[in-house]
């Protein structure tokens, strides 16, 4: 199941051709933010930063970053992708397994468990908790990286030769897929049927996502065909939610919760993710310096509810004002449309509505410090 699983992703995102632009559950990058993960990480015992450098030290993976630097001088996203994983001020890769630990802390061990003993806990988490939060971030980075495939024929001179972005695209292929094989393994290895299946579906959820995605989108510009609030919010939790809520869920079916438990951890991951994406989405719009980059996405939630509400016919317009001679798109233009409107303060309704579903199931956890810092996580995701 799994090898196929693999080839699928790296099948899906090669024939719809990739996008350059990641919006994958990163954050804002603002103070406030950083202090709490920084405070979280404490809580669980050491820095989910090095959660997968095992991997990333290993001798295959270092042989193809040894590839990777052949890259230096083109525009390829694999090499952005590739800096992310030793220093990014503005991003967390390893945000997924954070929430992973602190919600195995929280929930704590399990009584009626006799045979799972507590000795062998470290910080309040379970073993196998642990290689689960690795293996959801080994998966993370895979789908990362294959996100990072160059459609060919958008290149232009100044991103590199093509014979170097072909290359940069086998490198994506082969990272991802190597990684991919890595947390395979570990998920086998946790010897658990329930887990395997919950953790193999999220990775279908992603091969599904990630279609769904490239397919709603035009040539025409980055025109989205019809996508709605609702059809976004699904592809998105597809896309960006469901391996994290499915995660959460799989770390109580570790410790061998009841299913109450395990619904609730799949409810806080899964409204802590669509907040967090709308947060990342809302950025472009919430920056106010003269001289910011203004580029963004079509597929933003900003722009789905600006488009909703001004109907599609004003849109195209709205888009047609916008393109200069040259026929490209002067975002600033269009961001002042979508600013003018109730686009950004939807989003931003939603992305509140998101992160108070996700404090309210999080209640059902006793209070402890775990449950203080995945509050402050849900709470955190609201600050624009």
């Amino acid at each position: 199941m799994f090898p196929t699983i693999c080839s699928r992703l790296s099948r899906v995102v090669l024939s719809c051709g990739g996008q350059r632009t990641l919006s994958l559950l990163s954050s804002s990058g603002s103070s406030n933010w950083s202090k709490v993960v920084s405070d979280a990480e404490k809580i669980v015992g050491y820095p989910t930063s090095f959660m997968s450098l095992r991997c990333l030290l290993s001798d295959e993976l270092s042989n193809v970053a040894m590839h990777v630097r052949k890259l230096v001088g083109t525009r390829h996203p694999l090499l952005n992708t590739a800096r992310g994983f030793v220093y990014d001020s503005k991003n967390n890769l390893q945000m997924r397994g954070l929430v992973v630990l602190l919600l195995s802390k929280a929930a704590g061990p399990n009584q009626a468990a006799s045979d799972l003993l507590a000795q062998d806990m470290v910080s309040g988490i379970y073993p196998s908790q642990r290689n689960l939060a690795e293996i959801t971030e080994l998966i993370h980075t895979a789908f990362l990286v294959h996100r990072g495939i160059v459609d060919l024929k958008e290149l232009t001179v100044s991103d590199g030769s093509l014979k170097d972005m072909q290359f940069g695209n086998k490198m994506a292929v082969l990272g991802g897929d190597f990684l991919l094989a890595n947390a395979c393994t570990g998920l086998a290895q946790l010897d658990n049927t329930k887990v395997v299946e919950l953790i193999s579906s999220a990775i279908g959820d992603l091969v599904q996502g990630v279609y769904y995605e490239n397919s709603s989108i035009t040539e025409d510009n980055g025109l989205i065909n019809g996508v709605n609030v609702a059809q976004w919010e699904e592809q998105t939790f597809l896309s960006h939610g469901a391996l994290l809520a499915k995660s959460c869920q799989a770390a109580m079916e570790l410790a061998r919760h009841n299913v109450e438990s395990q619904r609730v951890a799949y409810k806080y991951g899964k409204h802590l993710s669509l907040g967090h994406k709308l947060n990342s989405d809302l950025q472009p719009f919430m920056k106010s310096d003269v001289g910011e980059p203004t580029s963004f996405s079509f597929s933003a939630a900003p722009v789905v509810f600006h488009r909703q509400i001004v109907g599609q016919e004003t849109w195209h317009q709205q888009l047609q004002q916008a393109k200069t001679l040259r026929n490209q798109v002067d975002y600033s233009k269009l961001l002042a449309a979508v600013k003018s409107e109730k686009g950004v303060s939807s989003a931003m309704d939603l992305c509140c509505y998101h992160s108070n579903k996700a404090l309210e199931a999080i209640q059902a956890f006793p209070s402890s410090e775990a449950r203080s810092a995945l509050e402050n996580i849900a709470s955190a995701i609201t600050k624009f």
